[in-house]
């Protein structure tokens, strides 16, 4: 059953076209997954869907009802961010509608909190569209992804890691094809390079060719002939060149390699001794007393639940508190949510250019692969977004003279892509990082350590977080997991199926199978 049908809907912001979507349908249950770049209208689109915006063209069908689980939270002073968040989760879900449109709903939440909403969702009769920068929860609760980009919404079938799988293959085929279009433009201006050399000798009596010979074949006329004749082939060819499909070549990420003071003399050694912590706030214990040691070179994650002590931990680092001793060698760059390191008035560049050692092409290269291209370096901070200043902040950072970088919460008000930005360059990053987050995927893809704060003691383990998160289970996959993994691979069969030839039937199975693997994961 279709419960909105969107149709030729435009919608214009202060004379900019932000959506041109042709056709849209919102079934009964389905799970969806809106993504963009900021301001890129996933919440204007939210808001127009549950008739909170008109439209200025086109239609919206469907009597379905809706409720809008809003982005901006209303602000406590007695309660936290993460309670706030759940209030309005259980409000919005105490309503039984028939369309739930959440709009960053894992704002404020610890994992924990995440983990229960995804089973929360799971259990949903009703449909959902989720615009989250999650993208394990994205993973978690949605079968169908809407991507906005330049104006349109592209669908996708499967969850998030399905979607980037897809977007992976479109380049490659782009790739492939630009790699024809090359070689085809170069066959055909060879050809027409042939063809006009030989034009240009046309008239030219040949060396072999003895006068009385010439004076038979009307040498003039002939050879004329042939020339003309050449130049129309050659016409022929450019022609073919113009009307030629032009196919753009995929932006290439370009390489970073930085210095990095002091780096191969601390890569491997102990730059930060923890000996004998213990922290708590009157009777209050965050953690009892607790010993570790961070290396040149190491990325480690701090992780636990909300007000487990994990920004008190970074400050406690930060500010070589007692039982903290530091190596003189060490440069710390600490990273927050107060973005104080940044001028207002003066342009990206040259924020991050106040305090770097590295080269402005360098620093133009880790801007470029943060999106800030070409001219764009030259904006103000005052006309950036919170998102754009977040990244202007972390690419300061990132340039100066520091090897240590500490970062708490870096992906708040990043976009998924954004974040991927971030992720890539944080990989190639040859110092020490320490960081906060609840992204679970951002915390997958850098941590090669894990310092997890819970029940008042703080555990060093060293592995990935997938390690530390299955670190009490049973080595020997159980039945639940080798059933998931059968029904994974059907869903990948199906979903390569639905790519090159849709049909209802193979659309029948795709939704078949993503039940049958729900109640897998209910079991």
């Amino acid at each position: 059953m279709i419960i909105k049908e969107l149709t030729d809907v435009t919608y214009e912001i202060g004379g900019r076209k932000l959506f041109d979507i042709e056709h849209l349908q919102i079934r009964d249950k389905e799970r969806i997954g809106l993504v963009g770049r900021n301001g890129s209208g996933k919440t204007t689109l939210l808001e127009i869907i549950a008739g909170k915006r008109s439209i200025q063209s086109g239609t919206i069908s469907g009597n379905g009802t809706a409720t809008l689980l809003p982005q901006l939270k209303r602000t406590s002073t007695v309660k936290s961010g993460g309670e706030v968040t759940q209030q309005y989760i259980d409000k919005a879900l105490a309503r039984k509608t028939e369309l739930l449109l959440a709009d960053e709903p894992t704002t404020n939440l610890d994992t924990v909190r995440i983990e229960k909403l995804e089973k929360t969702f799971a259990r949903l009769q009703g449909a959902i569209i989720i615009v989250s920068h999650d993208r394990a929860f994205l993973d978690a609760t949605c079968e169908t992804i809407w991507e906005i980009a330049d104006g349109k919404v592209e669908v996708y079938k499967g969850n998030y890691s399905d979607f980037t799988e897809q977007k992976e293959q479109k380049i490659q085929e782009q790739e492939k094809a630009y790699e024809n279009y090359v070689q085809k433009r170069q066959q055909l201006e060879d050809a027409l390079m042939l063809k006009e050399k030989k034009a240009d000798r046309a008239t030219k009596k040949p060396k072999n060719l003895s006068s009385s010979e010439a004076r038979l074949k009307g040498a003039k006329p002939y050879f004329a002939k042939k020339q003309k004749k050449l130049q129309q082939v050659a016409k022929s060819i450019e022609t073919r060149i113009e009307k030629l499909e032009k196919v753009e070549k995929v932006k290439e990420l370009p390489p970073i390699k930085m210095s990095i003071p002091n780096q191969e003399s601390l890569q491997g050694r102990i730059i930060i001794r923890a000996e004998h912590i213990a922290q708590s706030f009157g009777e209050r214990v965050l953690w009892n007393e607790a010993s570790f040691q961070i290396k040149g070179g190491d990325k480690i994650a701090i992780i636990g639940e909300n007000g487990t002590g994990k920004t008190t931990l970074i400050k406690k680092l930060i500010n070589e508190e007692s039982g903290i001793s530091i190596s003189p060698a060490v440069k710390l760059g600490y990273f927050s949510q107060n973005l104080d390191v940044l001028d207002p008035q003066k342009s990206i560049l040259e924020n991050v250019m106040e305090t770097a050692i590295q080269e402005e092409s360098t620093v133009r290269t880790v801007l470029a692969r943060l999106h800030f291209f070409r001219d764009a370096v030259y904006k103000r901070m005052d006309v950036l977004s919170g998102g754009e200043r977040v990244k202007v902040t972390l690419a300061k950072l990132m340039v100066s003279d520091c090897n240590t970088l500490i970062l708490d919460e870096p992906t708040n008000f990043l976009d998924i892509y954004a974040m991927e930005e971030l992720e890539a360059l944080l990989k190639e990053y040859e110092g020490t990082i320490v960081f906060v987050s609840h992204d679970r995927m951002f915390t997958s893809r850098i941590a090669e350590r894990i310092l997890a704060i819970e029940k008042n003691e703080i555990i060093d383990f060293h592995g990935s977080y997938e390690q530390f998160k299955h670190r009490n289970m049973e080595v020997e996959v159980d039945t639940k997991e080798q059933k998931l993994l059968v029904i994974e691979t059907r869903i990948s069969e199906v979903l390569s199926r639905l790519s090159l030839e849709p049909t209802d039937e193979l659309e029948e199975e795709f939704q078949a199978l993503l039940k049958e693997k729900r109640k897998i994961l209910d079991e």
